[in-house]
């Protein structure tokens, strides 16, 4: 009993062969797979509208000099007033800004309207490539995104077609202007270059032409903009693309994109430049009219007295007050400055660039750096306020940057304008003094150095201010952008993104294998049916006593019908094997069952009782399915005299036994079917039957009923020398598995065996069952399936089946 106690799960393996022989039966599900997958692939390498990417690439000087100076910052190195700083990840949203972007589009003309060639089998955006060219009336508000229909008749005429509510259709003449509530136009012929460019791109007849909204196609181009760094941490190279259905298109956007990018940042730097001109402008209106008046009292007083020059003490006097004097403009300069940046922060009404000090003479690196961070600050928000909403993170963030550099630059100003004031009050100190010298010369000489330090203070103040305004003027004309286009967009080195004509290739391959293959597998995987010996071998020590093959032949006895057939081989193969098993007995009885109805229990009966009989032993064949008899319809007998009336005494024994056409085989059919069989099979008169049956003959086959349906195959049990449990491929569960080692392990049924029953021959288990028949209990002998030797086998078995016997 021992191994009976075995652990009946042995450990699975993947069984490569089965699945090699599995796929090659299937094989023109995945030719059939492979081919569709081609075709789609070819439709859509064929008919799909390609996708092209464009690239550029700009490099940006973030270094806070900007790698070296240029332009301004070479004419005024010290006065710092173009000193910026860059960064990466603001250039980058910059180039990405609302503002950029539509501005970039609104100098672009062929982007207002789309025009699409319509095709047989796909459409073309033709971009500027079409034969017509629709002209829009200026002025004129068009219906935005809605598509108008042109079909060329002749070089004169076309028809019009605007379709859904408006109702459009009309015939024109190239040139007349089409107008409507909601469209104005007209239509030309577009003046084309033959030789350069090919005809077909000329070659359609039909055209789809759209009015684009242009806030529309702005976020649909900022939204596809991709841009990348040449290096995250110090590359200062950016490398801009963009995808769409005509690289012309693409690669004109991407071109006048960087283009705005690079004179958008000269516009800063000449913004910068056009601020200080204006506070200079200012100033010297202011004092001109000074200088006139004291330029004129100057001449007037020596006019009148005939003075040109000074004492040695009033030249000493005099040079001493130009000093203090010129002392006082600068300080009075850097005073109008102070209170310039003063109101400017504390009126924070507007986001104006700020005057560079260093313009007005104030050489504070401190005030000179925050007022650089502030125009910085300011140009950046306003190109991202352009894409963003004012509650966006990166707009608050600037924001917050904004705040804390107007807050350190105010407190900066605040100490700069208590230092001016100090220097102006010692200024007005020293120039009393000097006065207080003044007094003591010559009234005519005192009133003439009055009248000359004016026009000298005036004169000095307004040539410093000509001065600086020449050098911004000079830096503005020589200002160059910071950054720098490396390489434009070309339409020639456009790549196709879409489709991919090699990839689409392959992956329809791929698919076309792989479709198949998983649902081989997952069918595979989630079929409960046994169909082949590791199914049984792998989960009970059950030993397997043979395999039937498939019954081809039109007739319930096979074995007797066609002797030469395959399946009375396999008969045979069991009967030899049952040799081996009951060798030891005198008289065997067999019973046969099986889990449910349909498994092939009663098929196997009576082959098994046929097979056994020819070979020259007495057998009887019983049929003790009492519920569901069907041995009597196969031999054609009578029902009314059978096993049930003799268990009820109303027969007797040789009242039920038949003969049949078959020699030594005789049959005892169920008789009428009884109200209670299970109770006639435990009685006497059952022992009775066998013991007197045992004593006539030498084989007694019993085809019992169902297990799993009820329990009188478990009660003759003590009756038997043998239990065969009938298994059929396809169409028995794994789970009767599970009810075969519930009955060897707990029942003790007398050596239970199983016989698989339906064999058939695919590919794909031929290496197992098929024509040739290992038998798994080991005692018989395996029948070659040589040529001609069975009478059922087909003439011609074909590739598979030869390549199958060559690896089987």
């Amino acid at each position: 009993m021992s191994n009976r106690q075995e652990d009946f799960f042995k450990e699975e393996t993947i069984d490569f062969k089965k699945y090699l022989f599995l796929i090659l039966r299937n094989w023109y599900w995945f030719a059939i797979s492979i081919f569709f997958g081609l075709f789609v692939a070819y439709y859509v390498n064929r008919f799909s509208e390609p996708i092209y990417r464009v690239s550029a690439s700009v490099i940006v000087r973030n270094d806070q000099r900007a790698g070296g100076l240029t332009g301004a910052e070479q004419l005024l190195e010290g006065m710092e007033i173009f000193r910026s700083t860059k960064s990466i990840e603001n250039e980058i949203d910059i180039l990405k800004s609302y503002e950029l972007a539509r501005r970039a589009l609104s100098e672009l003309k062929d982007f207002d309207i789309t025009y699409e060639a319509v095709g047989r089998f796909k459409n073309a955006k033709m971009y500027n490539r079409a034969e017509i060219v629709v002209i829009p009336t200026k002025e004129f508000n068009q219906l935005k995104n809605y598509p108008i229909h042109i079909t060329l008749l002749s070089n004169d005429k076309y028809r019009l077609l605007i379709n859904d509510r408006k109702g459009v259709d009309k015939t024109l003449r190239f040139g007349e202007v089409f107008t409507n509530s909601d469209f104005s136009f007209l239509v030309e012929l577009r003046e084309v270059d033959w030789h350069n460019i090919p005809n077909e791109e000329f070659a359609f007849e039909n055209y789809t032409v759209t009015f684009n909204d242009l806030n529309r196609i702005v976020n649909q181009y900022r939204s596809k903009l991709n841009i990348t760094v040449n290096n995250e941490r110090r590359g200062s190279v950016l490398f801009l693309s963009t995808q769409g259905f005509n690289s012309r298109q693409e690669a004109d956007f991407l071109n006048k994109l960087v283009d705005v990018y690079i004179r958008s940042g000269l516009e800063e730097k000449n913004q910068i430049a056009t601020q200080a001109l204006e506070f200079i402008d200012e100033q010297l209106l202011h004092i001109s009219d000074s200088l006139r008046k004291s330029e004129n009292a100057l001449q007037a007083f020596r006019s009148r007295y005939q003075i040109m020059d000074l004492s040695r003490e009033g030249q000493a006097v005099f040079t001493k007050i130009e000093r203090l004097q010129q002392e006082k403009v600068s300080l009075d300069i850097q005073a109008k400055y102070f209170d310039y940046l003063f109101t400017y922060l504390k009126d924070k009404t507007q986001e104006n660039t700020l005057v560079a000090p260093s313009l007005m003479g104030i050489p504070d690196p401190l005030l000179n750096s925050l007022v650089g961070q502030m125009n910085t600050l300011f140009f950046e928000k306003k190109m991202l306020s352009y894409g963003a909403r004012d509650n966006s993170p990166a707009i608050l963030q600037i924001n917050q940057r904004i705040e804390s550099v107007s807050e350190a630059l105010l407190e900066n100003v605040t100490n700069l304008i208590r230092v001016n004031q100090i220097s102006v009050n010692d200024n007005n100190r020293l120039l009393r003094l000097a006065e207080n010298e003044l007094m003591k010369l010559p009234v005519t000489e005192r009133e003439f150095i009055n009248i000359e330090r004016k026009f000298i203070l005036n004169n000095n103040l307004y040539t410093y201010l000509l001065e600086k305004r020449a050098e911004v003027g000079i830096a503005r004309a020589s200002n160059i952008a910071d950054n720098k286009v490396l390489d434009y967009a070309r339409y020639e080195n456009a790549v196709t993104v879409s489709p991919k004509r090699s990839r689409n290739y392959m992956l329809s391959i791929v698919f076309g294998i792989g479709l198949p293959l998983i649902i081989i597998f997952l069918l595979d995987f989630f079929n409960n049916k046994i169909r082949e010996k590791k199914d049984i071998e792998n989960k009970t020590n059950v030993p397997i006593l043979a395999t039937i093959g498939h019954n081809n032949i039109d007739c319930e006895y096979p074995v007797f019908e066609k002797p030469r057939s395959s399946i009375a081989e396999s008969f045979r193969a069991l009967r030899t094997n049952l040799q081996y098993v009951l060798r030891e007995e005198k008289s065997k009885v067999i019973s046969i069952t099986s889990t449910l109805s349909g498994e092939g229990k009663t098929f196997t009966a009576i082959n098994l009782a046929i097979i056994i009989a020819i070979s020259g032993k007495k057998t009887l064949l019983v049929g003790l399915d009492l519920r569901k008899p069907k041995i009597n319809k196969v031999f054609k007998l009578q029902k009314e005299n059978g096993l049930s009336t003799f268990l009820i005494g109303a027969h007797g024994l040789e009242e039920i036994i038949n003969p049949t056409f078959v020699d030594n085989l005789s049959v005892v059919t169920s008789g009428p079917i009884p109200p209670n069989p299970a109770e006639l099979i435990q009685s006497e008169k059952m022992e009775e039957f066998i013991s007197e049956m045992k004593k006539k003959f030498d084989y007694i086959v019993f085809d019992t009923p169902p297990m799993a349906i009820v329990t009188d195959a478990m009660i003759l049990n003590k009756f038997c020398s043998l239990t065969i449990f009938v298994i059929r491929q396809n169409f028995s569960t794994r789970n009767v598995v599970e009810l075969i080692n519930e009955l060897y392990t707990r029942h003790n049924l007398k050596n239970l065996s199983i016989v698989v029953n339906d064999i058939k021959t695919p590919s794909y288990y031929g290496y197992d069952y098929g024509y040739k028949y290992g038998y798994g209990y080991g005692y018989g002998y395996g029948y070659s399936d040589g040529d001609g030797y069975y009478s059922d086998e087909p003439e011609n078995r074909g590739f598979f089946y030869r390549l199958r016997n060559l690896f089987g």
